[in-house]
């Protein structure tokens, strides 16, 4: 499923890195907390989350994560949209809760989730 796919579906929209919205996801991990998404390792990730900081865009980076969505009607601010056209992280926002982002990515066949053990 592509993050063009993801933001269609989400009846979200694009902040930036529209152009990349061909990128293929294959899992998903949905955090508030950026330790639990360091915990989280998989290729071909979507970040789902509320937070809305710098730090979001940092811990993408650093865990190579090239795309993210923010929940429940949250919206970047312009540095964090500028931090993220740096890193070439895709932005995207939908009013969905997590929870139901979550099943909707389920439903679409996105089931990949997984954790390293510490």
């Amino acid at each position: 499923m592509t993050v063009a796919e993801i933001v269609t579906l989400f009846e979200g929209r694009f902040f930036s890195g529209e152009d990349k919205s061909d990128l293929v996801i294959a899992s998903a991990c949905g955090a508030d907390l950026m330790s639990d998404v360091m915990a989280f390792v998989k290729d071909k990730v979507l970040l789902l989350t509320g937070l809305v900081n710098p730090q979001v865009i940092r811990t993408a980076e650093l865990l190579d994560i090239h795309a993210i969505m923010f929940v429940r009607g949250k919206a970047p601010s312009g540095d964090m949209i500028d931090m993220a056209d740096d890193a070439g992280i895709i932005l995207a926002g939908t009013k969905l809760p997590m929870f139901l982002a979550c099943g909707k990515l389920y439903e679409a066949g996105i089931r990949t989730g997984g954790t390293r053990t510490i």
